[in-house]
């Protein structure tokens, strides 16, 4: 197999030594060919070494990181996104299903990150997600998700969403036009939507869109949403599901 051709890109040259020891160590598929600390040397170094792989810093002066991208016609090469610790920035990642390494860097996550690199290069599929997450990251609202389905990535838009149904270790995405088949759990969109007042969780299978309530019955504990749709109500989760909708 052909090494994997990379650059590491940091604005702190402790955290490019990090980085760049990991890799000897642990991943000796891939060899890393320059290292940058800016977004500015980084697309002259791309543009000559034509790398297979970017690790890219997401917080540095003057460009942030995700805004590489914006310097390139073609995104030719696949991007692993380090960052400290930003529960938005993850959220953001996890939305665009974007691969992402969080500092201090794990090194399974490190090798899990290389092996899909690997096994799962699609960059016609990342060229939406990178723009997703760029759209994310600069407007801090998320508009859309990107969901996979049977091996397809699809782009979500977040109003089409009617209802998100938990099946064991899968969820089904249930939306004015299409039901996809996610292997997420609930816990994952919940996170997601943490800040949006748009979606409630009223069961610990369900997490419901509330301008597609249509109605629902107190006795049967049941939600009727748009689309023929229906909605378990946990017992637990009456008296929330009850403020919010009349709030």
């Amino acid at each position: 197999m052909n090494k994997i051709r990379a650059i590491l890109v940091d604005d702190e040259e402790s955290a490019r030594d990090v980085l760049q020891n990991l890799l000897l160590r642990f991943c000796p598929d891939v060899e890393l060919v320059a290292k940058c600390e800016n977004v500015l040397d980084a697309v002259e170094v791309i543009k000559k070494e034509k790398p297979d792989l970017v690790f890219l810093d997401i917080e540095m002066p003057n460009y942030a990181g995700y805004e590489l991208v914006n310097f390139f016609q073609e995104i030719e090469f696949e991007i692993i996104f380090v960052t400290a610790y930003d529960q938005y920035a993850v959220r953001a990642f996890e939305t665009a299903a974007i691969d992402y390494l969080l500092k201090p860097i794990d090194i399974e996550r490190l090798k899990r990150a290389i092996v899909r690199v690997q096994t799962q290069h699609n960059l016609e599929q990342q060229a939406q997600r990178l723009s997703l997450l760029s759209n994310t990251l600069e407007n801090k609202q998320l508009k859309s998700i990107v969901v996979s389905d049977k091996g397809q990535q699809h782009i979500v838009p977040i109003d089409t969403i009617i209802a998100i149904e938990a099946q064991e270790s899968y969820s089904f995405v249930h939306t004015i036009d299409k039901k996809y088949t996610v292997s997420k759990n609930l816990k994952h969109f919940e996170t997601i939507f943490l800040d949006n007042t748009s979606f409630i969780r009223v069961h610990k299978s369900w997490i419901i869109a509330k301008e597609h309530i249509l109605n629902y019955s107190k006795t049967e504990l049941s939600i009727n949403l748009s689309n023929g749709l229906v909605a378990k109500l946990s017992k637990y989760k009456k008296v929330e599901f009850e403020e919010a909708v009349m709030a």
